[in-house]
């Protein structure tokens, strides 16, 4: 008998984690990703972020993140709503190949040491043969011939790492955070519009 109720008592344990890790919203810097913009923001000042300006329903913040510093913080709300669900941080521009790649390997690794393997990864060059040296390999990202993206699925939200750039003069590591909540209630609204 003290066993069965033992098995129970295990499994009721077991349920409430997993109801209370479905409602939890995905975290950046320590803080949900959750609020107004204005709270989320004001959030990131208290955690040492500069404050750049609010364009578009987007909100710039500046400062170091991951070991880097510099990075561009951008935050973002629902559409039509005042509830932040995006995150998204532009590292420092880089402007050759090998110090790009390193940084984009390094947050990989670390990332998935944090959140576990990734659920996607995509790192390739598109066009004809393979890229004859680092200077090719930069040039085809800034042609939009290259695909390095990594996803990481996770029960509160998704984080995706990549390669990026801006016209053809600067190229950059981007990370983006999305909340599960915050998203799914969204598309939750979008349906009862059907």
């Amino acid at each position: 008998m003290n066993r069965i109720i033992s098995l129970v008592a295990l499994m009721l344990c077991y349920i409430a984690s997993i109801a209370q890790t479905s409602n939890e919203h995905l975290t950046f810097k320590g803080v949900p990703i959750d609020g107004s913009l204005s709270e989320f923001v004001s959030k990131m000042k208290s955690a040492g972020f500069s404050y750049i300006g609010t364009q578009d329903g987007t909100s710039f913040l500046h400062g170091d993140f991951a070991g880097s510093k510099g990075c561009i913080i951008g935050v973002s709300t629902l559409q039509n709503s005042d509830v932040v669900n995006t995150i998204v941080v532009i590292f420092p521009e880089k402007d050759d190949w090998s110090s790009l790649e390193e940084n984009y390997q390094q947050l990989k690794m670390m990332l998935t040491e944090k959140y576990g393997k990734p659920s996607a990864s995509v790192e390739e060059f598109q066009g004809y043969g393979s890229p004859r040296d680092n200077s090719d390999k930069l040039h085809r990202l800034k042609m939009d011939r290259c695909t390095y993206v990594t996803v990481f699925n996770t029960p509160k939200g998704d984080i995706q790492l990549s390669l990026g750039h801006q016209s053809v003069s600067s190229c950059f590591v981007r990370l983006q955070y999305w909340d599960m909540i915050n998203t799914d209630a969204v598309k939750a609204k979008a349906m009862d519009d059907l």
